[in-house]
């Protein structure tokens, strides 16, 4: 592993089962050379942590202990990486093939952007990408599991809301659009995804928060509308999973 390697995987898990291995597993098979993964455990009891252990010596950085949060271990595994571009996989997803992020750092190296996002692909056919012109106040408009973000934007922006408990990337992502940072979209397929993770589970715990982010950001009256929007979207969903 080189001293400043370019890109920084950063997984951040607790209890999730055989899904994880499968996770790291995409990232080991990375060729030429895997990038530095680092793995922040929430002290896990089903297993996770003693697996991690003994493949310690396959991992940059292994963080195993409590934490606050998702947000507070993604925090964490921020402090911890040393790439000038970072990447946050979830324990149930996967890189989209054992080459993607040697395509992905041709990209890199020819952008000015502070965030590329690339395409996400959900195990039940859904697919998600930056939009050219993405509607910022309509929902989160950047799926981290497919989005490089370069390292000085923490330093520069600050991190994680760890008080948040399932939009503090859509928070992060308003507070980098509005202090104009520059988002660019890869012409690349990056995760494959699972479903039913922490933002995808339909929740109305997950929209309301997603009000809640919307209005520190925006007055209140430019709002409303993306507002019943949401409440839609939960509503719809619900009937769906039934």
């Amino acid at each position: 592993m080189p001293d400043s390697p370019l890109i920084s995987v950063i997984v951040v898990c607790r209890n999730p089962g055989e899904r994880l291995r499968a996770a790291l597993a995409s990232v080991w098979s990375q060729q030429p050379v895997p990038p530095e993964l680092i793995v922040v455990d929430g002290a896990s009891t089903d297993g996770t942590r003693e697996w991690l252990a003994a493949n310690r010596d396959r991992l940059s950085t292994l963080i195993a202990e409590p934490d606050r949060g998702v947000y507070d271990a993604m925090n964490k595994g921020l402090a911890a990486a040393r790439g000038d571009w970072i990447l946050f996989l979830g324990a149930d997803d996967l890189l989209a093939g054992d080459r993607v992020l040697t395509e992905a750092a041709h990209w890199l190296g020819k952008t000015s952007a502070g965030v590329a996002a690339g395409e996400a692909a959900y195990a039940d056919g859904r697919l998600y990408a930056l939009p050219v012109k993405p509607r910022v106040r309509a929902r989160n408009f950047v799926h981290h599991q497919a989005a490089f973000y370069r390292r000085s934007l923490f330093a520069e922006n600050g991190g994680f809301d760890a008080s948040l408990a399932i939009m503090g990337d859509y928070d992060l992502n308003l507070r980098l659009w509005r202090n104009r940072v520059a988002f660019r979209p890869l012409p690349l397929r990056l995760a494959t995804c699972g479903t039913g993770g922490l933002s995808d589970a339909g929740r109305w715990a997950g929209y309301a928060e997603e009000i809640r982010v919307r209005h520190r950001h925006f007055p209140a009256w430019k709002c409303w509308g993306w507002d019943l929007l949401s409440i839609a979207r939960w509503l719809r969903k619900r009937i769906v999973r039934r």
